[in-house]
């Protein structure tokens, strides 16, 4: 497609970074989010031309998401988790905003080294790795670069044996964070509530580790790293779930104490150990709290630019629906069913039907509660389907971010009323790292 992409009203404010040489895009600001009939009417005078299956960037509601984001981070810098978005050219243009956003989050190393061989910089791996090849292109990258080479991420002198056998022929040292369980541990550990990454828990876990990699000459400690998944990835506001919601408040203000004052510790104790270049924590969901502490450098973020479904109830901030799918109707098997090709694009985390797309627009859809969405068909019921006829178009979300580009080799970059570009995803390059 024609274009070149950017904020409706882009102006040029100084060179781009690595990723690329197009100007800076000024930082956005939000928008109002429209009515369904508003979008499904833009959309379909946007994709009029275009052959479903196909998935799509509202670029208009990722700059208003993007500038909630900055607006919650009260100056901090956001570090873009690509997990969440997959899509090498977005991440550029991500990159590319005036202010605000600021290096990457990625999610294994093949991807890392992938990003850096073509240019980005500032790259910080937010999970362990057990790939001893890639150690070793990482080890050569450190040589030639020391200071600026991707970071990886430890919490256990394992990892630090993998990373020393690996870099063995190399002397510069591999720079390393340490990432830190940030779940919360209500009745004295006997219930454990989010994620469950990192053994190092405690200031005391966490200066010890610090002290035996200031003991190795192979590794560098250059950060930390705190996800508090029970907080930024559980929404607060979710409608019809009174008591649920309560509960989840309760959990998230208790565990924000907690995660605020271990952080507090555990950075003090480090920095006594070595001197750190960042202190990384924080997801999309919440980064006004995250970016409140002292102790934090930088919040990472990754969801909230494409705003799939996970992100529709939070009391923190309202998102525009950024992401989605479109896919045409192929059958009507009775009065009120329209059936849609394919759609089985479930969701990773425990299997059940909160995991499936949601079919967005036309409003008045739903999904048929016996069949939900299908490897090769969806059934729809409701209203809209009824209106509904062969060759038309209807626009899912997912319901989780990044995942929707496993199953797209491009998207297609919508602004206003114009296509402005199609961009390939990771899976349309040619990569698939998980």
């Amino acid at each position: 497609m024609p274009g070149t992409d950017e904020n409706p009203t882009p102006t040029t404010t100084g060179e781009a970074n690595g990723a690329g040489e197009s100007a800076r895009i000024d930082t956005p600001t939000p928008l109002p989010i429209p009515t369904p009939t508003e979008a499904y009417e833009r959309y379909e005078e946007v994709f009029r031309d275009v052959r479903a299956p196909f998935a799509f960037l509202d670029l208009d509601a990722v700059w208003s998401n993007a500038a909630d984001m900055l607006r919650m981070a009260h100056g901090k810098p956001i570090r873009v988790a690509s997990k969440s978005v997959r899509c090498r050219p977005v991440l550029e243009r991500l990159l590319d905003l005036d202010r605000g956003f600021q290096g990457l989050l990625t999610f294994t190393l093949p991807e890392t080294i992938w990003l850096w061989e073509r240019g980005l910089r500032d790259l910080v791996l937010g999970y362990p790795t057990a790939d001893g090849a890639c150690l070793t292109r990482l080890a050569r990258i450190t040589a030639e670069h020391p200071d600026e080479a991707p970071v990886v991420m430890v919490d256990s002198s394992e990892h630090l044996d993998l990373i020393e056998a690996s870099a063995a022929s190399f002397v510069a040292p591999i720079r390393v964070a340490i990432d830190v369980d940030a779940s919360w541990w209500p009745l004295g550990g006997l219930l454990k509530i989010g994620p469950k990454r990192s053994p190092v828990r405690t200031a005391q876990q966490a200066a010890s580790l610090a002290r035996e990699i200031e003991r190795r000459e192979r590794v560098r400690l250059v950060g930390l790293m705190a996800y508090e998944g029970q907080i930024a990835g559980v929404g607060d506001d979710i409608p019809g779930k009174a008591i649920k919601n309560a509960v989840t408040r309760a959990m998230q203000s208790a565990s924000a104490n907690d995660v605020r004052d271990r952080r507090a510790e555990i950075v003090t104790a480090v920095s006594q150990v070595s001197e750190l270049e960042f202190v990384n924590g924080g997801g999309t969901g919440s980064i006004e709290q995250t970016a409140s502490e002292w102790a934090v450098t930088e919040v990472a973020a990754g969801s909230g630019f494409y705003a799939p479904v996970l992100f529709d109830h939070y009391r923190a901030f309202t998102l525009n629906p950024a992401a989605m799918f479109a896919l045409p109707v192929v059958r009507k098997p009775a009065p009120g069913i329209a059936t849609a090709l394919g759609g089985g694009y479930l969701a990773s985390g425990v299997g059940a039907k909160d995991r499936m797309p949601v079919p967005h627009l036309p409003a008045g859809l739903r999904l048929d509660p016996f069949e939900g969405t299908g490897e090769v068909q969806t059934p729809l019921v409701g209203p809209a389907a009824e209106r509904l006829s062969l060759g038309d178009r209807v626009y899912f979300r997912h319901i989780k971010a990044g995942e929707l580009c496993e199953r797209f080799d491009s998207l297609y970059l919508v602004t206003g009323a114009t296509i402005r570009d199609e961009v390939p995803t990771y899976r349309g390059e040619g990569r698939a790292f998980l």
